[in-house]
């Protein structure tokens, strides 16, 4: 009798070290929270406002963060092939993404067209420009435009005068900026009368006078993404990158002009 007991006990004892351990495990199938990620992204210049503006959707959105670095797309593809420790690559052209793969920077399968720019002749001045005719008629001393050989929309500026056949006349006036972000302080501050500048970086501004040159000018302005290789075990980038692709970005990319590739 006694060790009937013994064994009664011993079998109560491990049912309840057994009920214990499974009440102690999550249940099956419930949700595990996602841990908080940190996204570090090189960010062409034009950029800057909207990614400030989907920055902070993105962080109300999801668990993570984001940190920009900004610059003229060569600039910062440069910085990346020299090892830079960004985990997305948001250039202001296709083909630096389309490098950054070819070179193993870049993840393949991952580039996209997460906007469309376009570009404008822009004075802080109003009625200096109208159109066009504000290259011919030469009342400016100084034009300001992005590098045209590191910065897709100063490449963009640069066909636009060969289009209208003023590229002669204002060559000899060219100030020229490192990125867009750059050209565009030069005429808000004064340093140049006028210069071609982004869309977006207008595009809630008010005052100053402008042309939006039609997009048939140039080039199109094909802004790519690209997850690259140092953040391909990052979910937080991968988070950011489809947030991008997202309604809510690009509600928020169209209030400062941006497009999307048709």
């Amino acid at each position: 009798m006694h060790t009937d007991r013994s064994k009664a006990r011993d079998r109560i004892s491990a049912g309840a070290l057994a009920l214990r351990l499974l009440v102690a495990l999550p249940a099956v199938g419930a949700a595990v929270p996602v841990r908080a990620g940190d996204v570090r992204a090189a960010v062409a210049a034009n950029f800057r406002e909207a990614a400030s503006e989907v920055g902070a959707a993105f962080e109300a959105a999801t668990p993570h963060s984001v940190r920009y670095s900004f610059g003229s797309t060569g600039q910062l593809y440069a910085q990346i092939a020299f090892g830079a420790p960004f985990d997305v690559f948001l250039a202001a052209d296709a083909s630096r993404p389309e490098n950054a793969i070819e070179e193993g920077f870049g993840v393949e399968g991952t580039q996209f067209t997460y906007a469309t720019g376009r570009v404008v002749l822009y004075s802080a001045a109003r009625g200096l420009v109208s159109g066009p005719e504000a290259l011919h008629e030469g009342r400016f001393s100084a034009l300001a435009i992005a590098e045209p050989t590191v910065a897709p929309y100063g490449a963009a500026a640069v066909e636009t005068m060969r289009r209208i056949g003023a590229y002669t006349s204002a060559e000899g006036r060219l100030v020229f900026g490192l990125s867009v972000a750059q050209a565009f302080q030069f005429v808000q501050t004064g340093s140049a009368d006028l210069g071609f500048v982004a869309l977006a970086q207008i595009a809630r501004r008010t005052g100053g006078s402008r042309w939006i040159v039609p997009s048939d000018f140039h080039e199109p302005i094909r802004q790519d993404a690209v997850l690259l290789e140092r953040g391909a075990r990052n979910p937080a980038a991968r988070a950011f990158l489809a947030f991008l692709k997202g309604s809510e970005a690009e509600a928020i990319l169209d209030s400062f002009g941006y497009g999307r590739e048709d």
